[in-house]
């Protein structure tokens, strides 16, 4: 096996492709993550312009590679697939969105992301009774 291989908890012969190939798609995921943290350290730190702006332009292709591995997870996983439709591009209180989630009060946004009421009230109304 390759290298994203290598950091498998359990025996590979006991695993399926399709479970090691999200291993992989996660373990590239982390890489991506790392260097995206490594590049805006070296652009904070540069201090040539030029130099900057190359890692800038680095780092900001790491973050391209990084969606794009979070797209497979996404299609290929269903329960990836629900979160990321739960919390990416949703508005107000993330820390409320599962809450709110499974209390039926969001609805799905402009793209099928799912996302607080309207005016941000959670979709519960005023508890004044206005």
């Amino acid at each position: 096996m390759g290298d994203s291989s290598t950091s498998l908890h359990e025996d590979p012969g006991r695993l399926d492709e399709e479970l090691i190939d999200r291993h992989r798609a996660i373990v590239s995921l982390m890489e991506e993550l790392e260097a995206v943290d490594w590049y805006d350290q070296r652009v904070k730190a540069s201090s040539n312009a030029d130099l900057r702006a190359i890692l800038a332009h680095n780092r900001d292709e790491e973050k391209e590679h990084a969606c794009m591995v979070l797209e497979w997870l996404r299609r290929n996983d269903s329960k990836w697939h629900e979160e990321l439709s739960t919390y990416l591009f949703s508005r107000g209180d993330v820390t409320q969105l599962e809450e709110s989630e499974e209390n039926g009060a969001t609805g799905q946004g402009e793209h099928g992301h799912g996302e607080l009421a309207r005016d941000d009230s959670l979709g519960i109304g005023s508890l004044r009774g206005e």
